[in-house]
């Protein structure tokens, strides 16, 4: 199997629990492209194979999240995990409908984001976590995201909650957002809850869960349904037909020359066998993932 699986990751187990689990499955090897926190669930597209040679192509995708942000409470790890540091009041007022849309949309644009403490980004060698485990401060120096949308969805009054949808660049830490759109509304809070729905082209509709899989592994129809081949992946590039003289030296690694953009582009031979994916820069055919 080379390609990439839609795991709809459960709450409560680590992206590594189930990169550990789908690995014993598939009997090969298994990467993904970015963690979601163990409380956190939905879309976690898992790289098989010479799939994970994708990684690459799948990092600058953009994200959708549904999330819940629990106000009044702040906590050291900013989700419901942590420890509470700090309360604070929250006035009704600030949870009238029309100032919540404009404080969700005021986020809305490109921007500079200061990470959480508890998050894997490294500082000298270190996690940011590592740091924050042993009373450590460390500088955070802000990163540039983008949010695209952050539509609400409801208000618990009751509850000090708000469920709201944002669809964001990649980088974008949600408990930082949650932490920031709190302080906006004249309180403090945390991420309760947080389902990823979308990462780039895959969706939680096409997202199947590690049960699924192990039920229907040897399911051939099953696996066909829901395995993003690699070619299937890059569907939407332009293909080269290789010519049988010239196959041996490209897979050698030696660029051949075709008078194309610069771009990707999906490789066949000449029986119109699928033989992986090329880069063009200057008119210079490059191998990048071969399937042969």
């Amino acid at each position: 199997m080379d390609g990439i699986l839609i795991i709809n990751k459960p709450k409560g187990r680590t992206s590594h629990d189930i990169v550990s689990k789908v690995k014993k499955i598939v009997n090969e090897k298994v990467g993904h492209t970015g963690t979601l926190d163990p409380n956190a669930t939905g879309v976690l597209p898992l790289l098989i194979g010479k799939g994970t040679l994708c990684s690459n192509y799948l990092m600058e995708h953009d994200k959708i999240y549904e999330v819940v942000l629990k106000l009044g409470i702040k906590t050291d790890t900013a989700d419901i995990e942590g420890n509470v540091i700090e309360e604070k009041t929250v006035q009704n007022s600030s949870l009238v409908k029309e100032n919540v849309e404009k404080v969700l949309n005021s986020f809305v644009g490109k921007q500079l984001q200061i990470p959480p403490m508890y998050s894997a980004i490294k500082v000298n060698g270190k996690k940011l976590y590592e740091y924050a485990r042993k009373g450590q401060s460390i500088e955070l120096k802000p990163r540039a995201i983008e949010i695209y949308e952050c539509k609400l969805n409801k208000i618990d009054i009751g509850k000090k909650e708000i469920y709201f949808t944002v669809h964001c660049s990649k980088g974008t830490y949600i408990r930082s957002l949650c932490e920031d759109i709190a302080t906006k509304l004249n309180t403090v809070g945390y991420m309760k809850e947080l389902n990823r729905t979308k990462v780039g082209k895959f969706s939680i509709q096409n997202a199947i869960t590690i049960e699924e899989l192990e039920e229907n592994f040897n399911n051939v129809q099953f696996i066909s349904e829901h395995f993003v081949s690699i070619e299937k992946f890059f569907e939407d590039k332009q293909s080269i037909t290789i010519p049988e003289n010239r196959l041996k030296h490209l897979l050698n690694g030696v660029k051949l020359s075709f008078n194309l953009n610069d771009d990707i582009y999906k490789l066949y031979d000449e029986k119109n066998n699928f033989i992986g994916i090329g880069s063009v820069n200057s008119h210079l055919l490059k191998r990048e993932i071969i399937l042969i």
